[in-house]
């Protein structure tokens, strides 16, 4: 889903969660592309249901340079994606938009050799979702697992937080205590 135009201007306004996605919500084992390869983190997807049931958007932004050395194709990025909300809609939870970086400024695909603002640690991503949704940014975060996670959301002029592997549901759990009711 990615509202634009008038369908946007029908949702209210709200905080997000702009989750990394190796290393935060799935093991990281090396360009992650294929669903047989894909293992969800203990607690990730009950801390994914956890911001939904609290209100929040639920965003993934992540750098996928595997495109651009040639490992792999933007529809494999685009099916483990949508196969990744099939599996968080069975049990009631969603991710409401994802952005890739599909670059890299030594790529070996000329087409997606560059040094452009949506690969974190720049910010692009992360305005461009905000530009999409009705996203309330001084309650937002970004929630990675690497200094250039953190460093997209201070970028974008938001909350961010570096958060080891496996460790997000507990995270989850102590920012929606915190925070304050919406």
């Amino acid at each position: 889903m990615n509202p634009t135009g008038h369908a946007a201007n029908l949702l209210r306004r709200r905080p997000a969660v702009f989750l990394d996605r190796d290393g935060t919500l799935n093991e990281d084992c090396g360009y992650v592309h294929r669903v047989v390869d894909f293992r969800w983190l203990p607690g990730a997807v009950n801390a994914v249901r956890r911001l939904n049931d609290a209100g929040y958007y639920v965003f993934v932004v992540t750098n996928q340079s595997g495109i651009a050395h040639g490992m792999y194709e933007q529809s494999a990025v685009n099916e483990l994606h949508h196969w990744m909300n099939e599996e968080l809609h069975a049990v009631g939870a969603r991710i409401d938009d994802i952005r890739y970086c599909p670059h890299h400024p030594e790529a070996r695909v000329a087409a997606y050799r560059a040094a452009c603002s949506c690969r974190k640690p720049a910010a692009g991503m992360l305005l461009d979702l905000m530009n999409c949704w009705p996203v309330i940014r001084e309650t937002s975060i970004m929630i990675g697992d690497k200094a250039s996670d953190a460093a997209a959301g201070r970028a974008a002029g938001i909350a961010s937080a570096v958060v080891p592997a496996g460790a997000l549901e507990s995270y989850v759990k102590q920012l929606l205590e915190r925070a304050p009711d919406s």
